[in-house]
């Protein structure tokens, strides 16, 4: 089976749910990662801390230099993610549906790279 990313999109200008908005995402959240194991298509998942926190290394003249934070400005930032195994990409896709659902936030589908 080909594997998925689903990346969880998050407003870069939104307001944080309420205690109990984030604490009703959660179950959804968590009755979806339960739905993926059961199907036997979840392969890792994981919510990340604000792009405040980040720190980018970048190659440059032979050396790394490492900076605080996102170089890129960006309406939306990673907020999440899974990484989901699926037949082809209209099962990842009906997935990623389900995410969105989950998340009530927009999901980007991404297949990886095969690798021979």
């Amino acid at each position: 089976m080909k594997q998925y990313l689903l990346s969880v999109l998050t407003p870069s200008d939104a307001t944080p749910p309420s205690p109990e908005q984030l604490a009703e995402i959660m179950e959804r959240v968590d009755a979806f990662d339960r739905e993926l194991k059961d199907a036997g298509a979840w392969v890792f998942a994981g919510g990340l801390e604000a792009p405040s926190t980040a720190t980018v290394i970048r190659p440059k003249d032979g050396d790394v230099l490492l900076t605080d934070g996102p170089f890129t400005e960006g309406k939306e930032y990673v907020g999440g993610l899974s990484i989901i195994q699926a037949e082809d990409l209209d099962a990842a896709l009906e997935w990623g549906r389900k995410a969105a659902k989950a998340t009530t936030l927009p999901i980007e589908v991404r297949p990886f790279v095969s690798r021979m």
